[in-house]
């Protein structure tokens, strides 16, 4: 096999600039010109090798067509080669002492003489391959042989060695594997000191160039959650996704709740649950394991369909497994119709039949694509094709859906302590058009008191759409002081910063570009010339944030225009990379890079050079067909780094495009939403899934970015937006404005209560931000990762473990369908106890001015009371809200830091409390005590049926309170406690007489 250096930069050729110069209607002319040669080539040349092989088979060819060492095969093997053997399964198993799941112990060493069989269906009318293969499979069991955009022939299919049958329903493949169908063979295992190893040969030659003859296959225990196996090129180093991930224990045993299997022909590799035998992972059966140089191929089962996960694409929250394809390749592409978005995130979710959860990464950044089907009824399966890379694998056994998650992010890195000022309400749109309107959209939403404490600027600000420059001369004459205005109001202000900087300007007056070049950061093309591209300001030149210099130069330019803008974070767009020619202004090569042998057909755009710089770019640790979904991840890295080092305290990245690990360094918005109330509803699955992901910093366009939002929708949308981790709205260019302040004073006081309440909850969110910094556990969450017979619902969701947001989702709705798992629920507004024991769900009134969303007993809530800044509320004491659960019990935290001093979890620089109610006993235990000017102002107590005698504090001081029957509710008034010192307050009621 030729090296990966050589086989992905072997054609520099570049295409025709003719075309590129061509109108639109004659590049679509030529193009279904060329589509239709090309389907008509196809179809000969598919033709012409079926009767090669026809000839082949029934002439006796003497020769295989590969010769690895083994025994030549028959001549109806040539094809399709079957190797007959016995099955040996090498269990290495981790477990705890003397767990078992039947009677028998588990030997490490099982023999097998035959693998496990598949149930059949009569295979009348199935044209059968070549070889002798086994095609009675049932229509969800059946694996695609022919994954193409086109359809096979039945000649095309039989000279794969696989079955064809036409008469299915609509999804199954007509072409796929037989049942005996061995790719490749196990030998040489044997157990390590923390795994096992294996050679894997090659016994049927796929049909993709550079077939890979010899692989290496290692399991390493990571630790006693994840188990890591990694399938690759012994002998030629391939690409590698570049992600520093968190290191487990060092020798590790595997002493978890896992059992690793190896099934040596045909070779596959089953994980299970030692305490339960559910599967984790298990690739026997599946599409069979294929690995030529450009496309990767490997299946696993699901234990359930429930399943979650495999980003980004706007969809329901559970994945539909019939038969959906999924692309993985970031792109900039409106959220519409399930493809490929601006984010690639290989990992999924899966529960199993009993309540526990698992997950699974694939750590490869190239294209991708994530074939799901019912498989076994409905149980479900996945087939991975990957154009590149390795396949590593990583297991994460839960059990639980949370810890599934925390493993996941603690493997790939926690998310980054947002400033407190980015939760508050932020306010865009592109195409403010001048300073002056931007000016007035600040003042009359200041004077209609809208909590309010981020203004963002979309691209209209900059001179000619140059990136670190802004118009002054023209439309943005006087934004350096409407920027420091922001700031005496303690406000803050944040601009956007494209990829793409211009190449076209004259040397010497555009440093953006002239240090790029000095310092040589920029991404080539094939041939090693800057790669030139096409965005907002015209021909542009693409930073590589993976060159070693990359950092400084964005710091450069961040600290100079710093000296004009005093900026306090930077959104980051268009980088997936967006590109508005095709490749590049030259064109792309011709060679595999640019062209791969295969590209998935639910591809947007059908190429990956669409809308993107050339796969055959060169980066710094290689090429862009490698790196192109980590660009967005390699930007925001570069981007939170050189904003640490320029400001000295927390400051905001907002990212478009993202991958595994984004949310270390920023935060994510799900794009170029449309003001419609699908959009709406599809935020909240988007969002739910991006927490998932381990970037829990993330909210969509409130109100919808294009299209026109009624007054309606925008209500709604406030309200629901209220709850989202990042607030802000932002709509399009030429739309009317839909800022609160644009609106009715009926309409606009609607909005205002959505964000005091939001306000005054996000000492509770912060808190959660802080676990979720500490632990990996999501900020939001779907109600399936807490409560069971809830794996379908998205409608609704959490916010931690206690608040839960049911929000009005379609046009004139006035009520709302609620279901309220198993708990005592409480109204946040009314106080008022719910009259359910849970688990059903309950018809909710919901006027126009209202949003429900109720607590759940066991819960402690810490709030501040709301301002129009965050700055000024956090000046303000804090209080309480206790919802006591069936038993009269409740706990609560509150973290607590100055809002944005660098790293206050690492060193120490926040206070913790923790508060607890055991029936009439309300008390703290400061955890840690490092940021003082904490008070408490008061209590309420949710649910007490009748008013006390007395309330104490501390067992001796005699507290102020008060009692409201309806909606019985105990409040204690005027405490003025200290909250870094520990308090007890205590309440008696009248004794029986």
């Amino acid at each position: 096999m030729k090296s990966d250096k050589k086989n992905l930069l072997s054609d520099s050729d570049t295409c025709s600039h003719h075309d590129s110069v061509m109108s639109p209607k004659i590049i679509m002319a030529k193009q279904r010109r060329k589509e239709r040669y090309n389907f008509t080539l196809g179809m000969v040349s598919g033709l012409f090798v079926s009767l090669v092989v026809i000839l082949f088979l029934f002439a006796g060819h003497p020769k295989p067509l590969i010769n690895d060492g083994q025994a030549k095969p028959s001549p109806s093997q040539s094809v399709h080669t079957i190797v007959e053997q016995v099955e040996i399964k090498v269990d290495i198993t981790a477990q705890q002492p003397q767990r078992e799941i039947s009677s028998e112990q588990e030997s490490p060493v099982q023999v097998m003489e035959q693998r496990e069989p598949q149930e059949s269906s009569p295979a009348s009318q199935i044209v059968r391959g070549p070889s002798n293969a086994t095609c009675g499979i049932t229509s969800d069991d059946r694996f695609d042989c022919w994954p193409k955009f086109w359809l096979a022939t039945e000649f095309e299919c039989a000279s794969r060695g696989c079955c064809w049958d036409p008469n299915i329903q609509k999804g199954v493949p007509f072409c796929f594997y037989p049942a005996d169908y061995v790719s490749y063979s196990a030998t040489a295992s044997k157990p390590t000191a923390t795994g096992m190893t294996a050679t894997l040969t090659r016994k049927t030659t796929s049909p993709y160039p550079n077939d890979v003859v010899e692989l290496q296959f290692d399991v390493v225990f990571q630790s006693d959650n994840i188990v890591r196996f990694r399938i690759y090129d012994p002998n030629n180093k391939r690409y590698e996704v570049p992600l520093n991930l968190t290191k487990g224990p060092p020798n590790h045993t595997g002493s978890g709740d896992y059992v690793v299997t190896l099934q040596q022909s045909p070779f596959g590799i089953l994980i299970r649950r030692s305490s339960t035998g559910a599967t984790l992972f298990d690739s026997r059966n599946m599409a069979p394991l294929v690995f030529s140089d450009q496309f990767i191929q490997i299946g696993t089962r699901f234990s359930t369909p429930n399943v979650y996960g495999l980003g980004e694409h706007q969809a329901s929250l559970r994945l539909d497994i019939n038969w959906n394809k999924l692309v993985l390749w970031t792109r900039d592409e409106a959220p519409d119709g399930g493809g490929n978005l601006y984010g690639s995130h290989p990992f999924y979710l899966n529960l199993e039949a009993d309540g526990k959860a698992h997950g699974v990464l694939l750590l490869n950044s190239n294209a991708m694509e994530v074939a799901l089907q019912p498989y076994a009824g409905g149980q479900g399966a996945v087939t991975y094709r990957t154009l590149g890379g390795i396949l590593d694998f990583f297991v994460f056994t839960g059990p639980t859906p949370l810890q599934v998650v925390e493993q996941y992010v603690s493997l790939i890195g926690r998310p980054f302590m947002p400033p407190f000022w980015s939760l508050g309400f932020h306010l865009c749109k592109y195409g403010y058009g001048s300073a002056k309107v931007l000016n007035e959209v600040i003042q009359r939403n200041r004077a209609a008191n809208i909590p309010y404490d981020v203004q963002w600027n979309d691209i209209d600000y900059m001179d000619a759409y140059k990136d670190w420059t802004y118009d002054a001369n023209k439309t943005y004459v006087g934004l350096p002081e409407i920027v420091d205005d922001l700031h005496s109001h303690n406000q803050r202000y944040i601009m956007i910063i494209d990829p793409g900087i211009s190449s076209i300007q004259k040397p010497g007056t555009y440093p953006p570009f002239d240090d790029g070049v000095k310092m040589d950061i920029f991404i080539k093309n094939a041939t090693g010339q800057i790669l030139i591209g096409k965005v907002w300001p015209g021909l542009t030149a693409f930073p590589d944030f993976f060159h070693p210099k990359a950092d400084d130069y964005w710091f450069q330019q961040m600290q100079s225009y710093f000296q004009t803008i005093k900026f306090d974070g930077i959104w980051i767009d268009m980088n997936e990379i967006s590109n508005f020619v095709d490749g590049s202004t030259n064109g792309c090569t011709k060679g595999p890079l640019d062209k791969p042998p295969y590209i998935p057909p639910g591809i947007n755009g059908k190429a990956l050079i669409s809308r993107a710089i050339c796969p055959s770019a060169l980066q710094y640790p290689s090429t862009s067909y490698n790196l192109h979904n980590m660009y967005g991840w390699s930007e925001t890295r570069s981007t939170a780094a050189g904003l640490r080092k320029l400001l000295g305290k927390r400051s905001f990245v907002l990212s478009r495009s993202s991958f595994v690990g984004s949310g270390h360094y920023g935060a994510h918005w799900t794009g170029d939403n449309v003001s419609g109330w699908s959009d709406m509803y599809y935020s909240i699955p988007s969002i739910l899934k991006v927490n998932i992901y381990g970037v829990p910093m993330v909210g969509a366009d409130t109100c919808g970015f294009s299209g026109t939002e009624s007054r309606e929708l925008c209500i709604r949308w406030m309200q629901l937006a209220s709850y989202y981790p990042f607030m802000r709205n932002h709509d399009a260019l030429n739309s009317k404005p839909q800022d609160p302040a644009s609106f009715d004073k009926v309409a606009l006081g609607y909005m205002r209560d959505a964000l005091n309440t939001r306000y005054s909850l996000l000492p509770f969110m912060y808190t959660w931000f802080y676990l979720g910094h500490a632990t990996g556990t999501p900020v939001v969450r779907a109600l399936f990762t807490m409560f069971p017979n809830t794996e379908s619902i998205d409608k609704q969701f959490m916010w931690g473990d206690a608040i839960l947001v049911s929000p009005v989702l379609e046009e004139g709705a006035v009520k709302v369908d609620a279901y309220f798992p198993k708990a005592v629920w409480y109204d946040l507004n009314k106080a008022t106890k719910l009259e359910t024991a849970g688990e059903e769900t309950l018809v909710l009134d919901a006027p126009i001015d209202t949003i429900n969303v109720h607590i759940r007993g066991g819960s402690i809530i810490p709030r501040l009371p709301p301002a129009v800044t965050t700055n000024e509320m956090r000046t303000k004491p804090f209080f309480l809200q206790v919802a006591p659960d069936i038993e009269t019990k409740a706990q609560g935290l509150l973290y607590w830091d100055d809002g944005e001093v660098l790293d206050p979890v690492e060193t120490n620089k926040y206070s913790l409390i923790n508060f607890t109610l055991n029936d009439t006993t309300l008390s703290s235990q400061v955890q840690a005590a490092n940021f003082p000017g904490m008070k408490l102002d008061s209590v309420q107590v949710f649910g007490i049926n009748i008013k006390p005698t007395s309330v104490m504090l501390n067992g001796k001081t005699p507290v102020k309170f008060a009692y409201e029957d309806s909606p019985k509710v105990l409040s204690f008034l005027e405490l003025n406690i200290d909250l870094l010192t520990a308090f007890t307050i205590t309440w008696q009621y009248h004794e029986a007489t």
